[in-house]
């Protein structure tokens, strides 16, 4: 496991590792506070591109800030890369059901709670999930309640699971727990509307637009990157986090 000096006062652990899913093992990837102790625990679930660079920045970021981060590959390493097409992305989305991958985020919690090195607090955990790994965050805490203190979506997809026995509108009317969803307004896949109707289901919830931002916005290297709007989304993330996780 490499340690990281330079991104924080707090020294972490990070490393890419096999982790268990179902019957077999995928990468997946770690962070967190390379101090004793045990840390809340966030789970931290990626686009369809997979565990790209940005997700990693987001999981040690998450690290420096005293959370142990797991990022698992829902795909099971199928994910289409980063240089996908739409057309894969939804076929890489129709590949993974829902029931698999509530599987194997439980998976991922059993592996962080049980490891001899006891890194991960007992307790409830965070999700935070990105675009399409949102879609996924927002149906495990649906029907995981008991288990997640606090979600957290950036340009989750709202609708277009029509077809799903567990679908993200329903899911949305059976969250108890603090929620925050951040969309771009000028989002070409997730429209005003479909945010407004997610505050509707969900009025406890905070679905905030930011004007003049599109999808991706987390990530830098893409064309939609917005710096502000990411600064805002962190800052936000970090305070649900430590007004429930603690």
């Amino acid at each position: 496991m490499a340690v990281l000096q330079h991104e924080g006062t707090i020294e972490i652990l990070y490393r890419d590792f096999a982790m268990p899913t179902g019957a077999r093992f995928t990468t997946g990837y770690l962070a967190r506070p390379d101090r004793i102790g045990a840390y809340p625990l966030v789970v931290l679930l990626p686009p369809l591109r997979g565990i790209t660079p940005y997700v990693k920045d987001l999981a040690r970021w998450l690290a420096r800030n005293r959370y142990a981060v797991l990022v698992p590959d829902l795909t099971r390493g199928a994910h289409p890369g980063s240089e996908a097409s739409f057309e894969d992305l939804v076929a890489a989305y129709r590949r993974v059901r829902a029931r698999r991958a509530i599987a194997d985020i439980d998976d991922a919690l059993a592996f962080a709670f049980n490891d001899s090195a006891s890194w991960a607090r007992e307790g409830k955990v965070g999700m935070v999930g990105i675009d399409v790994g949102g879609r996924f965050a927002i149906t495990y805490a649906a029907h995981r309640q008991r288990q997640v203190g606090a979600l957290c979506v950036a340009y989750a997809p709202l609708a277009g699971d029509e077809d799903r026995r567990l679908k993200v509108a329903d899911a949305l009317e059976m969250l108890p727990m603090p929620v925050l969803g951040l969309y771009g307004a000028e989002d070409r896949l997730v429209p005003p509307e479909g945010v407004d109707e997610a505050q509707r289901r969900n009025a406890h919830g905070q679905w905030i637009l930011y004007e003049g931002v599109g999808h991706d916005f987390l990530d830098d290297d893409s064309d939609s990157y917005h710096r502000g709007a990411a600064s805002d989304t962190f800052a936000r993330m970090l305070a649900l986090l430590k007004a429930t996780l603690g």
